[in-house]
């Protein structure tokens, strides 16, 4: 009888734990601080292949998780257009058809410096990725710096992904 009672109160102790957090949105990644992980070796027809070398380039770089069949994906494109003119903004085509991707791209245009495709999914896993969109701000020497889940608009843009962007900028 009291199973019932004791599972409810741990389950309610649990979701008041989430809500009281500083930011429940945050999903932390152990890979902060550490080298990026392998982008793998294939990329769509046409495009430029994302490799480990350029990862490791000096400078700081996005490296944006996306899929055609997203639609959070499909809304944060313009904000990857616009910060693509500021630094280079890779991307990894997570578990999408190549006609659909190349679509997609050529009717809303590309902002990738350079891409790879994940068609099984097993680059994200490496990575951390729970769902596309996911953004990680890397630095010049390859490390992750910050990992965003969701897309980059509105205030979760500017509040948290942004500042955080600009402060990696300020430590180049």
């Amino acid at each position: 009888m009291l199973l019932p009672v004791a599972v409810f109160v741990g389950f309610a102790g649990l979701a008041g734990w989430a809500l009281m957090r500083d930011d429940p949105n945050l999903m932390p990644s152990t890979l902060i601080g550490r080298a990026a992980p392998a982008v793998g070796e294939t990329t769509l027809p046409g495009k430029v292949q994302l490799t480990d070398e350029m990862l490791r380039a000096p400078g700081v770089k996005l490296v944006n998780f996306w899929a055609s069949w997203c639609p959070p994906c499909r809304a944060e494109h313009p904000t990857l257009t616009e910060l693509s003119q500021r630094l280079p903004v890779y991307g990894v085509d997570l578990k999408d058809p190549e006609d659909a991707a190349l679509r997609f791209l050529a009717e809303d245009g590309d902002p990738f410096h350079a891409l790879a495709t994940d068609p099984r999914g097993r680059i994200a896993i490496d990575w951390g990725v729970t769902a596309p969109p996911e953004t990680f701000i890397i630095d010049g020497e390859g490390r992750i710096l910050y990992r965003h889940a969701g897309p980059l608009v509105r205030e979760d843009y500017t509040n948290r992904f942004l500042p955080e962007l600009e402060k990696a900028l300020a430590a180049e």
